[in-house]
């Protein structure tokens, strides 16, 4: 036994503290991936207009999913243009789902417009 683990002679065992610390860490983990949630994007679909196209994406748990839906739908509309070696202009966002813990869904109108 070295010097660090006796005080007085007598062996310390490690504290009930110290024990638990690795259970509260992934138990804290888990907790912050259930309420982090995920998002997800519909496809790509054309609108009324030629040349504009609508995505819709949805997000649920926490208090931003309204956030990770809006990210998503962006990031699915950037995707689309890209893939056409264009970028994404976007137009009007409609938000659905204010309260908290709710699904929340963004849909955006966008256009792909050459690369400048």
């Amino acid at each position: 036994m070295s010097a660090s683990e006796q005080f007085d002679g007598v062996a310390k065992s490690p504290s009930r503290i110290t024990q638990l610390l690795p259970r509260v860490f992934v138990s804290l983990a888990a907790a912050c991936t259930v309420l982090a949630g995920c998002a997800s994007a519909g496809n790509v679909t054309t609108a009324d207009r030629q040349d504009t196209f609508v995505v819709s994406a949805s997000a649920s748990g926490g208090r931003l999913a309204w956030a990770r839906a809006h990210k998503r739908a962006v990031t699915a509309a950037s995707d689309y243009c890209e893939t056409r070696g264009m970028q994404a202009s976007l137009g009007i966002e409609q938000m659905d789902g204010f309260e908290a813990l709710q699904q929340q869904a963004s849909t955006i109108r966008f256009e792909c417009h050459p690369k400048l």
